[in-house]
């Protein structure tokens, strides 16, 4: 584990002397299409000084949401601060990795990359004097093969082996992270058979969408090693809880946490409550970012630990959003937690809607309602009513609209970005209600 160097490469000339240093064969240059698809294409070492000078150029009209044919050149700059050694590859004569900022043939950012329109949320942010810091936990399934959920154990939350059968695979899991230099807080067993969770140590929000895109890399390239196939789906399992990406989220400012207030009832600070009133008020225009898939909105349902209801709580993890506990002495911990996304979203768009709703709080001064504390999925619909708790979309087609009419996320994707998930959404959406499933022909072909 130790002969896996971590580097920090600052420059070009730092990539370039690591990769002769190591013996590295291939750089893999990777970029996300808009839906976080992860691509990748191959350098070779004695390309690497002319991709940092002029980029490498790829057909735009290709990947998914990018451009139209008759303006199709696209060029891949990489990010030398993103290097590290592949570290699920063998070290000798290893492969490497590096994100890639995509531009137009001009040199301009291309409206249409997912990491440039995170960066420009992130620099809005850095203009007030934020820094975004950003702590997803990932959930997901190991199954015996990629073509039907059929779990490997039947542990539940935090059970140890032998009911835990997947043990193995996360501790490989976190060991080839470590080799990459990406921290890990802890691993369990979570509550659906066969589901699993590995916690990131939190960090700037571009940084840490890069690491997520890793993570689930890593994640799967060791469940094949094991013979087993590891899912990010929401809701592969009829019946039981689905995988969340709850995003635990803060603001920083001159080094201090700038949500914390010892004089809050809370512990929050004036900033801290209008970001959460920022996130509960348009949370129902970014839940097409945020959970993307059809498949979403089988996990976003009342009674199986998926926070559907637009509430905010301290204790309730019935809430949309939860403010962990304040403990003395940890003011740095101070912070939100988004508990509807799902781990299949896009994670560049994902923390760019969630940044580009709470600045908005901050910035028009939203008024946070009353913590909701009770057991939410409890209440009947007048005692929602009557506390003012609404909910979330209920279908890939009811966010799709929703985010269609969003002046926010709008102007946080920019329009090339906002038209073309919106477009791709609805066609998704189209193919799913056209779709005969075997549930209507179970239930309907026998009796009509």
């Amino acid at each position: 584990m130790s002969n896996y160097p971590v580097f920090n490469c600052k420059n070009g000339d730092d990539v370039i002397k690591a990769v002769k240093e190591y013996h590295v064969s291939f750089v893999q240059f990777w970029f996300v299409d808009i839906l976080g698809n992860l691509k990748s294409f191959q350098v070779t070492p004695s390309e690497l000084e002319a991709a940092f000078e002029e980029g490498m150029g790829f057909d735009g009209s290709s990947i998914l949401g990018f451009t139209r044919i008759e303006e199709s050149d696209m060029v891949a700059y990489p990010d030398a601060t993103t290097f590290q050694i592949c570290s699920w590859r063998p070290l000798e004569r290893p492969v490497a990795r590096m994100f890639c900022d995509i531009k137009s043939p001009d040199g301009t950012p291309y409206e249409g990359d997912p990491r440039y329109i995170l960066r420009k949320l992130v620099e809005r942010a850095a203009q007030k004097g934020y820094t975004y810091y950003v702590g997803p936990e990932l959930e997901f399934f190991l199954f015996a093969n990629s073509t039907s959920p059929q779990p490997l154990d039947f542990g539940g939350y935090f059970d140890a082996p032998p009911l835990d059968l997947g043990n193995d695979v996360r501790r490989e899991v976190i060991f080839a992270l470590e080799r990459m230099g990406i921290p890990v807080e802890y691993s369990h067993h979570e509550v659906a058979p066969s589901q699993h969770e590995i916690d990131l140590r939190y960090n700037e929000a571009m940084k840490m969408a890069d690491i997520a895109m890793t993570y689930k890399v890593v994640v799967k390239e060791i469940a094949r090693k094991h013979g087993c196939y590891a899912t990010f789906m929401p809701k592969p399992i009829f019946g039981e809880n689905g995988s969340g990406m709850h995003v635990h989220q803060s603001l920083f400012k001159n080094g201090k946490n700038a949500f914390f207030d010892p004089n809050d009832p809370h512990h929050l600070s004036s900033e801290a409550r209008a970001y959460i009133a920022g996130l509960l008020k348009h949370a129902k225009e970014f839940t097409c970012v945020t959970n993307q898939w059809v498949n979403s909105y089988k996990r976003l349902v009342p009674g199986y630990e998926a926070p559907v209801y637009i509430a905010w709580a301290q204790r309730n993890r019935s809430a949309l959003i939860r403010v962990p506990m304040y403990k003395p002495g940890k003011e740095a911990a101070t912070r939100v937690e988004l508990r509807s996304p799902d781990p299949a979203a896009n994670p560049y768009l994902a923390f760019a809607v969630m940044l580009g709703a709470g600045l908005e709080g901050i910035e028009k001064g939203y008024e946070l309602p009353a913590a909701v504390e009770e057991n939410i999925f409890a209440m009947e619909s007048e005692d929602l009513t009557a506390k003012g708790i609404d909910s979330l979309p209920g279908s890939l087609y009811e966010a799709a609209v929703l985010m269609k009419e969003s002046k926010l996320v709008k102007s946080v994707l920019g329009d090339h970005m906002h038209r073309n998930l919106v477009g791709n959404k609805l066609i998704e959406w189209d193919e799913y209600r056209t779709h005969v499933s075997e549930y209507e022909i179970k239930n309907y072909l026998p009796i009509l």
